[in-house]
């Protein structure tokens, strides 16, 4: 065989091409269960440190279920569908039109509260930003939130994964008066207004996308809250007729010990 024929050069880089890529391939199908391993890891360290829990990822997933109670699927109308929420890929989701949309909802128990963990995504400067926010049992007060994001700009709106940027969000309030008014990121806005958290000196932009993504997902969350706080209502009230009650027949019991 001539090895100095253009032949053998063309089969020979062809043959190393076809072995490099085979390698390459294996190694990607080898990885991609650990690789698949740390994506659900972090994503249940995320959805804990939005109420409030910091572990490592794999304390995340040791404890996730200490913590997180229910994982549930909601359609546009605020009903329970099938399904589990830590399945639902929000990337995949928000290309649907509103009403196919599937939301997920996470409900956690902390110190005996309930907490709600709506997960978010948005867009922000350079590319994607997503997050989760937390609401006490009032579905008005956010107890915690997390955001991160793919590619924004070091120094400036990569920051809302910083917590200075997101420990603000704890106490702030999404309805005023019975109506939703969402949350505002707004430089030097946040100052005495329940409504608003501070933004980030040269990254307006994503704040703009920060505040986009926290008030359209929580917006479609809002029909659930209705339904379930009507019936916390209701519960409240039973539990004030159950009392009267009591206190009635004490009196009564009472009268006739004098009598």
């Amino acid at each position: 065989m001539d090895v100095n024929k253009n032949s053998y050069t063309i089969g020979f880089a062809t043959l190393m091409v076809i072995i490099v890529a085979a390698l390459l391939s294996s190694a990607a199908i080898g990885l991609k269960p650990l690789q698949s391993k740390n994506i659900e890891q972090e994503k249940k360290q995320n959805i804990l440190k939005s109420v409030g829990i910091e572990l490592s990822r794999e304390l995340a997933e040791k404890d996730y279920s200490n913590y997180i109670k229910e994982e549930l699927v909601l359609n546009h109308l605020g009903e329970i569908q099938e399904g589990s929420a830590f399945n639902v890929d929000l990337s995949k989701e928000l290309r649907k039109d509103a009403k196919d949309q599937s939301l997920p909802l996470y409900i956690a128990q902390i110190n005996g509260e309930e907490r709600y963990i709506i997960p978010l995504r948005g867009k922000g400067l350079w590319g994607p930003i997503w997050g989760f926010i937390s609401l006490e049992k009032d579905l008005n007060t956010v107890y915690a939130a997390v955001f991160d994001h793919k590619s924004e700009t070091p120094g400036l709106g990569a920051e809302i994964n910083r917590p200075f940027f997101q420990d603000p969000f704890t106490g702030k309030t999404i309805m005023e008066d019975g109506k939703f008014v969402s949350i505002i990121v707004q430089k030097g806005g946040a100052k005495g207004d329940v409504h608003k958290v501070d933004g980030i000196s040269g990254g307006t932009i994503t704040c703009d996308g920060v505040t986009g993504m926290i008030e359209e997902r929580l917006s479609k969350y809002l029909p659930y809250f209705k339904s379930i706080s009507t019936s916390m209502q209701v519960q409240d009230a039973l539990e004030i007729v159950t009392q009267d009650e009591l206190n009635d027949t004490i009196s009564n019991i009472n009268k006739r010990i004098i009598d």
